[in-house]
């Protein structure tokens, strides 16, 4: 592997995506069932916003509440995500350089970037992606570019 990389070349595509209108359950469910820790949230194919794994944990109830269950599972039921998702997260292109997309996470401390083309999500890049570009070049087969 050598040249200038890009974001296309390293990002995961297509994003799995939810609805706003979806529920803390159903981001949760995701999360679960695909293992990834971060989900675009898409509106008629647009990103509107981006939540995490930690973001669910910082608003569901805490276990050590008064809360009964039920009342604990009605809250992850009756949440919709564009009440607690960060709105109008920072996006990147395909054609974005890849140094460009790792400056942007780590100069903002975000653990992702949803990739956007033509005003339509078509990936997403995260932190975990870039440490996979980094164990590429410690074994040699990636090149750096500056």
């Amino acid at each position: 592997m050598s040249g200038q990389y890009m974001v296309r070349d390293f990002m995961t595509a297509p994003a799995t995506s939810v609805p706003q209108d979806a529920s803390l359950l159903d981001a949760s469910l995701t999360f679960r069932r695909t293992g990834f820790r971060h989900l675009p949230i898409v509106e008629g194919g647009r990103i509107v916003g981006v939540i995490s794994d930690r973001d669910v944990q910082r608003v569901s109830p805490s276990h050590f509440s008064e809360l009964s269950q039920e009342k604990y599972n009605n809250v992850f039921r009756t949440t919709p995500l564009k009440d607690v998702m960060t709105r109008n997260p920072i996006t990147v292109t395909p054609d974005t350089p890849l140094s460009e997309a790792a400056t942007i996470l780590d100069e903002l401390k975000v653990g992702c970037l949803p990739v956007v083309q033509d005003g339509q999500l078509v990936g997403i890049i995260t932190v975990i992606d870039m440490l996979k570009v980094l164990i590429l070049y410690l074994r040699g087969r990636a090149r750096v570019i500056t």
